[in-house]
Formats: structure tokens, sequence, C-alpha cells
């Protein structure tokens, strides 16, 4: 799967995400894309997968009808996404076109 990661992900994460290619907002210089232009922009370039932490993309955009899923992690300081690692990989290798997962990321491990 290709995989898109919005600002606030952790790139470590792309570690535990080897069997998919992953790219970057930034890399892809999508970096000031709001969301609507970016889920856009993510969709007309094939992406499979957004992740990413804004926790209100699903209250601020309509996800109905989207080509790509979407995976959003509630939390993005490391050493609390850490623990929470496979939750993550799980969401992503399941992520199918028009979906929306949330994975709650506990303030402590």
């Amino acid at each position: 799967m290709l995989v898109l990661f919005d600002h606030g992900v952790p790139r470590g994460i792309a570690r535990a995400l080897q069997l998919h290619t992953i790219k970057t907002a930034r890399a892809q210089g999508w970096d000031t894309l709001n969301n609507g232009a970016l889920l856009k922009a993510a969709e007309d370039a094939g992406f499979d997968v957004l992740l990413t932490t804004e926790t209100n993309l699903p209250f601020r955009q309509n996800l109905e009808g989207r080509k790509l899923a979407i995976v959003i992690i509630s939390k993005n300081r490391w050493s609390l996404v850490r623990p929470t690692m496979q939750k993550i990989v799980d969401a992503v290798n399941a992520a199918k076109p028009g979906t929306c997962t949330v994975i709650e990321i506990p303030e402590s491990a």
C-alpha cells in the first residue's frame, strides 16, 4: 500500500510499516495544504492510506465515498506512540477505501 504521513506523524512509525511504501506530506510538497486539499491531492496521487494526527478531520471533512482510507492517531509524542505500534500497523494493514479508523493513544503506557 502507498501510505501518506501527514505533518505530525512520527516518522519512526515507518519502520513498522516496511511492507508499505511511505511518503510524507512534506516530501510531496504538500506540507502547506489544508485537510480538504491534502485529501484530494493524496487521492489524485493514488495513495491508499492517509496516516494523520488530525483528530478533528472526520468532523471537518466529508469522508464518505473517499478513495483512500484514513488512520488517525490521537497523539504524536513518540514515547506514547511506540507502545501502540502494533495497533497502528494493524489499522493500516486492514485499511479499506472510504474507512476512517481512530487509534486512541493513552497518556501513559
